[in-house]
């Protein structure tokens, strides 16, 4: 068996799209199938991780890559008016223009390099993995070119995106128009992958040829070896990822402020928006509030296992948050320290914490619920008694990488 995975999000670019095509590509070998990885050259990525290095057993080609830069619309309008705000929104227009997503102009060169590898290496499946959406359609397109058949891996929803900005009549416009590629992946896709049941969901609303498969993100148990928990002076709480659409520190921060705990320091590590960094400033947090700019993803995880509670914040999104729990859920699970998770309640990532005992829940916005929350797990460690969040060996074999790549390596044979 040999397979070519095709992903937007592979070393040097660093950040949370990285992880799953990247044990993808560490663990697919391992079970006799010859992995080949297509990715750009230069993705143009807000972050890169010097530190990350690809799997030695897959083999990694490049294509050139002609599309804009990442961007951060809300922080490069921040602060501007009149003039200056408008020539900023005519400057980021374009990148709305372009469907399904800014992503979409690698086509030109990833296709033509995915056919040659095909044809020189004699693939078998082409994997392509969403988010961007747009991977789809390279994947359709390979299938058509080289006629093998293609899987569809789908790590957020298609359509209903959390983090869009969904109020506005211009995303739902550009929505609808979404809906022709879940079209195309369910009519063209010989199977379609799904983090989350809701996804899968999403998926089989279209009426799809092939199977729609579960396979969640995992738990990568080995990344965390050689890392220590000290118990600190302090009672320290990390969270780990950016701010951007819909979510926000907000509700948190004011349940800590509110909770009169001075021996607290909530660690917040990657992007804090410049309009959170001002509004913060009127909490008077002083040093129980560390902000610290994008890390290597190996200095992030030293930070998670080395803390007394890890903050997950998912925001509720008109519904729209409780699909996806997060690849960051599978991170701090494997550090095994508490989780103070305020997710959507009645969500995918507030079962998976439910069920593994991993911690607390509590709803994104509830500012009394969260001070609740944080007063008991402090009450907690300063009895010596806060759980070390370790899971049992059950527990660690189902959500573990592996685990799941097996799964998706049993429906690639089915399709040889």
């Amino acid at each position: 068996m040999k397979v070519l995975l095709v992903t937007m999000y592979w070393p040097p670019a660093g950040g949370g799209g990285v992880q799953r095509p990247l044990k993808l590509a560490t663990h697919l070998p391992a079970l006799g199938i010859e992995t080949h990885v297509l990715a750009p050259d230069d993705p143009k990525w807000l972050h890169r991780d010097e530190e990350l290095r690809p799997p030695t057993q897959a083999f990694v080609h490049r294509a050139r890559y002609l599309g804009p830069r990442a961007r951060l619309p809300s922080e490069e309008m921040h602060g501007l008016g009149g003039t200056d705000l408008m020539l900023m929104k005519a400057r980021l227009a374009y990148r709305r223009l372009l469907l399904p997503d800014a992503s979409v102009t690698w086509a030109a060169t990833a296709v033509p390099a995915a056919v040659r590898i095909v044809k020189r290496e004699g693939i078998d499946v082409v994997i392509t993995t969403s988010p961007p959406l747009s991977m789809n359609l390279i994947g359709v397109s390979v299938k058509r070119l080289t006629g093998i058949p293609w899987v569809a891996d789908q790590r957020d929803s298609m359509v209903r995106n959390a983090d869009r900005r969904f109020e506005r009549t211009s995303v739902r416009f550009k929505e609808k128009a979404l809906e022709r590629v879940v079209h195309l992946v369910a009519r063209r896709a010989d199977a379609v992958v799904a983090v989350s049941e809701s996804i899968a969901d999403e998926v089989r609303g279209f009426d799809p040829a092939g199977p729609v498969r579960v396979i969640p993100n995992g738990s990568d148990f080995d990344d965390f070896a050689g890392l220590e928990y000290r118990p600190g002076e302090r009672f320290r709480i990390t969270h780990t990822g950016s701010f951007f659409g819909q979510r926000n520190p907000r509700a948190f921060l004011t349940a800590l402020a509110e909770s009169g705990l001075d021996d607290v320091v909530a660690r917040f590590v990657g992007d804090f928006r410049a309009a959170d960094r001002e509004w913060v400033q009127e909490l008077g947090l002083g040093d129980r509030l560390e902000l610290l700019d994008y890390l290597p993803h190996r200095r992030a995880l030293e930070l998670q296992r080395d803390s007394e509670v890890n903050l997950l914040l998912l925001p509720d999104a008109a519904g729209r948050g409780r699909v996806v729990p997060s690849g960051k859920i599978f991170e701090y699970l494997a550090a095994e320290r508490p989780i103070l998770a305020a997710v959507p309640p009645d969500g995918a990532a507030a079962d998976l914490v439910r069920e593994t005992g991993a911690g607390v829940v509590v709803a994104p916005d509830d500012v009394d619920g969260i001070r609740e929350a944080l007063l008991g797990l402090h009450s907690r460690w300063r009895a010596g008694q806060l759980l070390d969040g370790h899971l049992t060996p059950e527990q660690r074999k189902r959500l573990s990488r592996q685990t799941r790549v097996e799964e998706l390596a049993e429906l690639l044979w089915s399709l040889k």
